[in-house]
């Protein structure tokens, strides 16, 4: 834990370091920074390594605690139509109430995102047979109804280019006054960690859970009430970062079993680096420029996602 946690400084420190306006190593040692080197380092960069840090950490955990309550590996918030319906929460109320302020989208857009993934979970419910690559493609068409009716809101309202840059996620933006929302996820983080147990037990089913005395409704509703608000929360204020969610516990529960409360801290670890890494990348590849975070964490997620659902465990035919 220790040497994973060193790692993830390093990539914060290089994070820092990476980006249009060149700052000195040598002269933040010293003190000797310019005032404009100063507004770059504690304005723009620190917050967007905050912010990387956060996001990345907390969609990888509410990744995690999804699948557990669905009981399937390839579950999360982007492949259960939980990201699609934040985002249409959010385009809903930016129509009827502009002038709301920020906490108060988030909650309709939270709202929305818990609405979303009560109605995929309830679609489940209905299928007989429910395999492992089933589920999911439930869950991606169920975010592609979704997000075809956002369009079509967006596209009457000439909100299509507000509505795109809502759901590709982009750190560019980000800046000390703009990203402090995120620290609700850290508190979700923590309360997930604080009930991993339960997360445990109620992976098991049902009735499992009633057997060993906890109340699988009230367990069940503190996860997807986490998991609802984190979305809100990163869809508000950097975007969608998707299969974030999927990639990350599937590749820590391959080392460590899926003993919430010990694969908890590696998940949240492991999503914060992934989110670097893709940032880094992001902003070296066609430097000055940059590519949103979003389509990084797509591409790499995405060809991780195919290999997951095209493995095969060792000794197979």
């Amino acid at each position: 834990m220790v040497g994973g946690a060193a790692v993830v400084v390093v990539l914060a420190l290089v994070s820092l370091f990476v980006g249009v306006s060149d700052l000195s190593v040598a002269d933040i040692l010293r003190g000797d920074l310019s005032a404009r080197d100063a507004q770059t380092l504690l304005v723009s960069r620190v917050p967007r390594t905050v912010s990387i840090l956060l996001a990345g950490s907390a969609m990888a955990v509410v990744g995690l605690v999804m699948q557990l309550l669905v009981r399937n590996k390839f579950v999360e918030p982007s492949t259960a139509g939980t990201t699609e319906s934040a985002g249409l929460g959010l385009l809903v109320v930016t129509l009827l109430a502009p002038a709301m302020p920020l906490a108060g989208k988030m909650g309709v857009a939270a709202v929305f995102a818990l609405a979303g993934t009560m109605l995929f979970l309830t679609i489940l419910r209905r299928i007989q047979l429910r395999s492992v690559v089933v589920v999911p493609l439930v869950g991606m068409m169920l975010a592609g109804v979704i997000g075809a009716l956002s369009t079509f809101l967006a596209y009457r309202n000439d909100l299509l280019h507000t509505l795109s840059s809502w759901m590709t996620g982009d750190f560019s933006g980000v800046v000390r006054g703009r990203y402090e929302m995120l620290w609700i996820v850290a508190g979700c983080a923590v309360v997930a960690y604080l009930a991993a147990n339960r997360f445990t037990v109620a992976g098991l089913g049902e009735e499992f859970t009633t057997n060993l005395g906890l109340n699988y409704r009230r367990v069940l509703a503190l996860g997807l009430g986490i998991v609802a608000v984190t979305s809100a929360v990163v869809v508000v204020v950097v975007g969608g970062l998707p299969f974030l969610g999927l990639v990350v516990p599937n590749i820590v529960s391959l080392a460590m079993g899926d003993y919430l409360r010990r694969s908890l801290p590696w998940v949240a670890l492991l999503g914060a680096a992934f989110v670097l890494v893709c940032d880094i990348i992001g902003r070296l590849v066609i430097h000055p420029a940059e590519i949103p975070i979003g389509i990084v964490v797509g591409v790499v997620g995405a060809g991780l996602f195919l290999y997951l659902l095209l493995r095969r465990p060792s000794g197979a035919r």
